[in-house]
């Protein structure tokens, strides 16, 4: 059986839905088909590349929650435009996308609303990814105290959920979470 090859949409059309140039877009294009070949990459795939940029922990959960964010049409696959688009939010979108987006990502069952459950979820996977070797130690429940903490500030109505209105009116107002957002602005 033939291997089945997805072939990209044009680099005009993506460059119109992006913030990357035909250059930039060539460039990615590129690295992209290195590490897949056929054109898109599956969840196994993409947790192995993913792996090697946190070999000190185990970024398989997180990889996972990452890998569903990007396949935006759920199809089990993120082909290279998925990639793209999620890419070119991250890096360049404004601070009302990339909220969007990470809002996204959280919201692990796409009901429009995050739970204590999810972002506790998403919590213990990234602590997972950054390993038991961090400064300082982290205490065990950790990721816990962490979820108790931003669902406080999040959660204004106090009804046990998280909306898209209340995430990021809560995100507009921490520091942190602003600062964090313009930290890959430049990258390519």
């Amino acid at each position: 059986m033939a291997t089945v090859r997805h072939r990209p949409e044009a680099l005009e059309l993506l460059e119109a839905q992006s913030k990357f140039t035909k250059k930039e877009l060539q460039i990615l294009y590129r690295g992209f088909k290195n590490e897949c070949p056929s054109g898109v990459v599956n969840e196994e795939t993409f947790k192995e590349i993913y792996s090697q940029f946190f070999p000190q922990g185990d970024s398989t959960t997180y990889a996972h929650f990452l890998f569903n964010a990007f396949d935006t049409d759920h199809n089990g696959a993120v082909s290279f435009e998925d990639f793209i688009r999620g890419l070119s939010i991250l890096l360049r979108g404004t601070v009302q996308e990339k909220l969007n987006w990470a809002f996204n990502l959280y919201d692990i069952n796409k009901d429009g609303y995050i739970t204590k459950e999810e972002m506790l979820d998403i919590m213990k996977a990234i602590y997972d990814m950054m390993g038991k070797c961090t400064y300082p130690v982290l205490k065990e429940d950790a990721p816990r105290q962490h979820v108790e903490t931003f669902f406080q500030k999040m959660d204004k109505n106090k009804d046990g959920v998280v909306t898209i209105d209340e995430f990021i009116e809560s995100c507009q107002k921490d520091e942190n979470i602003m600062r964090s957002m313009q930290l890959f602005e430049n990258v390519i």
